[in-house]
């Protein structure tokens, strides 16, 4: 989104302030603000395309996150204000406090929509940050971090046009230069889309090199942009709940697709097999030859011509050296009878997994067209049924054993089963397993951590990144909140590692 394009949904927010509802939380990177009396407000904060909307039953559930939980403890009072830094892609939200048995104070939300570089941050009203969605760390940008405990700050000032007040003259200093590259060098709020639809709407060229008497027409333009500063000539770009409605189908439609190709290679076995059984009888006959000439043939031979007494033609068979005449027959027959049984077995299942198959491939378009409640729906219920075991159980440098759950029973069982002195890590900030390095309140040296931390961040779903956060704290500072589902955990006292999510050598 655009600035102008953000500012227009400000402008239909409800009066302020306005009791909100509570959080509802559709994806990892979605959340929901329910309004009383209004709309719901949607923060979609993935980058590289977040955006900021107003919805009606935007659906969603609880928090998926540990931000996510944090937002939903922390900001719960009323909706105070709203507001954008000039017409940038920075918007502060400030929540009231609630009186209660325990106080919750006033706090911001600050919602950058800064393309690839989009964060969600909550901070007290002095600016400091309590919980942030995606932490930026020195390493990721020297001059402006982002992480619990620092002040936040703005993203750097800047000089252009404001296009709410603009005049005519203002434009003069844009003559002589390329119209889109100019207007979004110089007009707040306005990016490469809106800058092209202000051209299309203006009656000139993307790349008009402008003129004096360009400038009436790209001032009413940039005034009609706005009012209303939708474009009306690129493709229209999916909402917040097609994409999120898209990511909660991939899920679905992968575990059904690899069914498919599981029944559809059955069927090609099937296929094989009732090829073989033309075969079967050639190598029963082979075997009966081997057994009548068995007295003939030189032992170690690799093949033999006989005869058969049938046709009256030879018949050249190939044999296994290592083997007896006796005990290349025994295997001819064994490979007949395998044969015979997987064409019996192929056709009684054949019917079957053909059925089976033509029900998956109705199902699969009718997953494509579900809706948001019940693509949620069917995913709360597509939870592993498997058994919970100790998961997979490695050796770290130092001699210290390290355990990854793969599910999130085993998640649930490792953490609970883990002595109170043991080291818990977890990526942060993302799904992934819970590493325990079984340390029974011994130090554990940094070379065993980053071992660990590494695992963590590889079974996450930030596989493959650099400069994964990676948060650890011993065990007896984690636990399950009454009420969450197996796996979810909050924890204390935690520090953080920063590590590459590749798989250590093992």
């Amino acid at each position: 989104m655009e600035g102008l394009q953000i500012a227009a949904v400000l402008r239909k927010l409800p009066e302020l302030p306005r009791k909100t509802l509570g959080w509802r939380f559709p994806a990892e990177d979605t959340a929901v603000l329910t309004l009383a009396g209004g709309p719901e407000l949607v923060l979609r904060y993935r980058p590289p395309s977040p955006e900021l909307a107003l919805a009606r039953q935007a659906g969603g559930g609880g928090p998926r996150t540990p931000f996510q939980k944090l937002l939903a403890a922390r900001a719960r009072g009323p909706l105070l204000r709203a507001g954008q830094l000039k017409l940038d892609r920075v918007v502060i939200f400030e929540f009231g406090g609630e009186e209660g048995f325990v106080d919750v104070p006033p706090v911001r939300l600050i919602f950058e929509l800064t393309g690839r570089n989009a964060n969600l941050i909550l901070t007290d009203l002095e600016g400091r940050i309590l919980g942030v969605d995606r932490v930026v760390t020195p390493e990721q940008n020297r001059y402006r971090q982002l992480r619990p405990g620092l002040v936040w700050t703005p993203p750097p000032p800047y000089d252009k046009l404001d296009p709410r007040t603009l005049q005519e003259n203002d434009l003069e200093p844009l003559l002589g230069q390329p119209l889109t590259r100019a207007l979004v060098r110089t007009v707040d709020g306005v990016g490469p889309r809106l800058a092209t639809e202000a051209a299309r709407r203006a009656g000139l060229e993307p790349d008009h090199t402008l003129q004096p008497e360009d400038l009436p027409l790209l001032q009413r333009a940039l005034a009609s942009l706005v009012d209303d500063p939708t474009p009306s000539r690129e493709a229209p770009t999916p909402s917040w709940r097609e994409e999120t409605e898209a990511a909660l189908r991939k899920p679905l439609l992968a575990a059904l697709q690899r069914r498919k190709k599981t029944l559809e290679r059955r069927l090609e076995d099937y296929a094989r097999a009732r090829t073989d059984l033309a075969q079967a009888e050639r190598w029963r006959r082979y075997g009966d030859l081997l057994l009548a000439y068995a007295h003939q043939l030189p032992d170690r031979s690799e093949r033999a011509q006989l005869e058969d007494w049938e046709s009256g033609e030879p018949v050249e068979i190939a044999l296994d050296p290592a083997l007896s005449p006796n005990e290349n027959a025994e295997r001819y027959y064994r490979r007949a009878k395998r044969a015979r049984a997987r064409a019996k077995r192929a056709e009684r299942e054949a019917p079957r997994t053909r059925q089976e198959l033509e029900a998956l491939e109705r199902e699969i378009e009718t997953v494509r067209r579900l809706a948001l409640p019940e693509l949620q729906r069917r995913l709360r219920e597509r939870r592993p049924q498997e058994t919970a075991g100790p998961g997979l159980r490695l050796e770290a440098p130092g001699g210290f054993e390290v355990w990854v759950g793969r599910n999130r029973k085993e998640n649930d069982w490792l953490t609970r089963s883990a002595h109170s002195g043991d080291v818990w890590m977890h990526a942060q900030g993302v799904p992934g397993s819970h590493v325990i390095v079984r340390a029974r309140g011994k130090p554990v040296p940094l070379e065993t951590l980053l071992f660990a931390a590494r695992l963590a961040a590889y079974h996450s779903r930030a596989r493959g990144d650099k400069n994964v956060p990676v948060d650890y704290t011993l065990k007896k500072h984690v636990w399950r909140p009454k009420g969450a589902a197996p796996g979810e955990v909050l924890y204390t006292q935690a520090k953080t590692l920063f590590v590459d999510a590749e798989a250590p050598e093992t």
